[in-house]
């Protein structure tokens, strides 16, 4: 780190007053969320900051209202935390937050719009179709062949995703993924390995290489497997590599994200990067691939937590 980094990430911690690190939420990842709040709430503590830890139960009483903080650190992932709401309501109260605004989290939070301002934009994004009860199952498998991805519109942490092998898991996979959404797509499946792109400050990371024995990157292999490898750096050619990482770049700009996030890309078999999705409020767990990334690019966790909290200002 320069010395000049180093100075402007202490200005950071003395302009930024007291900050509530918001975490918990009531979706399927709030445990996720809590260990990524408890990690940034130290971190800000070890560098200074007035931090106060947060557990946000998803409604707006009065306890809510009654936090007098000058700033919030945003540590929410899922609906609630990540798809524009606690956002509106703190543009609302006036009270500055990190990361991307309302527009682009609830955006990037569901998955078809998002695909759709991708497409617009030009971007390869994976085609897709909306289903629900009333879909036949073979015009989806006519459109797109087998296997296929099954997920929900609205979800993160890849609750509720699935391969779909063959016509008779299809209502299935439906169904698992209707428990987390009442809006599900059906994706062409890509077959190639993962790639991810952390971006903070406009700044793009190393790209990581995710590797798993699992069918997809799923919950499991995210946060609790020790089989996941992560590659870093992901051994693609130079130029590849800036192409993608320029690529992930427009992505994050097309869907109006701030501060900090992540894109997440499918390689082909034929070398094509297509651009899956935009996390808005990634993980800062252990097992997370921002902190990854950025200790690739010679940051420690405690200086790219001071960078996040710099979006706030």
């Amino acid at each position: 780190m320069t010395a000049h980094l180093q100075i402007e990430l202490d200005k950071v911690a003395e302009r930024a007053g007291r900050v509530g690190v918001l975490m918990g939420g009531s979706t399927g990842e709030r445990e996720v969320s809590l260990k990524s709040g408890k990690a940034v709430l130290d971190a800000l503590r070890e560098a200074g900051v007035d931090a106060h830890g947060i557990d946000w139960d998803g409604s707006l009483n009065a306890d809510f209202f009654d936090v007098a903080v000058d700033r919030y650190f945003i540590a929410l992932h899922g609906r609630g935390g990540a798809d524009g709401q606690i956002q509106a309501v703190l543009d609302l109260m006036g009270i500055p937050y990190t990361g991307t605004r309302v527009l682009g989290c609830a955006l990037a939070m569901d998955k078809s719009r998002a695909k759709l301002t991708l497409m617009g934009a030009g971007l390869p994004t994976p085609p897709f179709e909306l289903v629900d009860e009333h879909t036949a199952a073979s015009e989806i498998i006519d459109e797109f062949g087998l296997p296929l991805m099954m997920k929900p519109a609205r979800e993160g942490s890849s609750l509720g995703a699935q391969k779909v092998t063959s016509e008779g898991e299809f209502n299935n996979a439906f169904q698992n993924a209707r428990q987390f959404d009442e809006r599900v797509l059906a994706e062409r499946w890509i077959e190639g390995c993962d790639y991810t792109l952390s971006i903070v400050a406009d700044t793009a990371f190393p790209i990581i290489r995710i590797e798993t024995p699992h069918e997809i990157y799923d919950y499991d292999a995210k946060y609790v497997a020790e089989t996941t490898r992560y590659i870093c750096p992901c051994e693609l050619p130079d130029q590849e590599e800036r192409a993608a990482a320029d690529l992930g770049l427009r992505a994050f700009e097309v869907l109006d994200g701030r501060g900090w996030g992540r894109v997440d890309f499918m390689r082909d078999e034929g070398g094509v990067m297509w651009v899956i999705e935009l996390n808005t409020v990634p993980g800062m767990t252990d097992h997370s691939l921002v902190p990854m990334a950025a200790s690739h690019a010679g940051m420690s966790f405690e200086e790219l937590v001071l960078s996040i909290l710099a979006s706030s200002f």
